[in-house]
């Protein structure tokens, strides 16, 4: 006779399971850079610039190169951009922030391929998403079986 768990009980192992994560060492880094960046005034001034900066880019955008503050605006906000992405904390942050990404995805394909080989299961890549077995491999050219 199969055995079968109810919801209650996988609920509960998911809650189990997120209880891990938050443990983990990965989610304690992701944590601990997050509050760096967020302390740290020079980056937070960085991305509030950046931030103005994008409601007018967007403005400009519009209407392209034919808005005369075009090569301007898109000029500074490139500047504005890398000085917020060569910020120390912002590189820390954004790679803590990737591998728990990393992490959750790989929980997540793990769950996935327990069920079933065929289940789509997003990468964080886009190449790699759109490649993976799903609803529409009537033609067979997929390499679904």
């Amino acid at each position: 006779m199969l055995a079968t768990i109810s919801t209650f009980e996988l609920v509960d192992h998911a809650s189990d399971l997120g209880l891990a994560v938050i443990q983990s060492e990965t989610y304690i880094a992701y944590i601990e850079a997050k509050r760096e960046l967020q302390v740290d005034a020079v980056a937070q001034e960085r991305i509030q610039q950046f931030n103005q900066m994008k409601d007018q880019y967007e403005e400009v955008q519009r209407f392209g190169k034919y808005h005369p503050d075009y090569d301007k605006v898109s000029s500074e906000i490139r500047k504005i951009k890398r000085e917020v992405d060569l910020s120390g904390t912002v590189i820390t942050f954004k790679k803590a922030e990737k591998e728990l990404e990393s992490l959750l995805n790989e929980i997540c394909e793990v769950i996935a391929r327990s069920v079933s080989e065929t289940i789509k299961v997003p990468t964080g890549n886009p190449f790699f998403d759109n490649m993976s077995c799903s609803g529409g491999c009537s033609t067979g050219s997929c390499g679904c079986s």
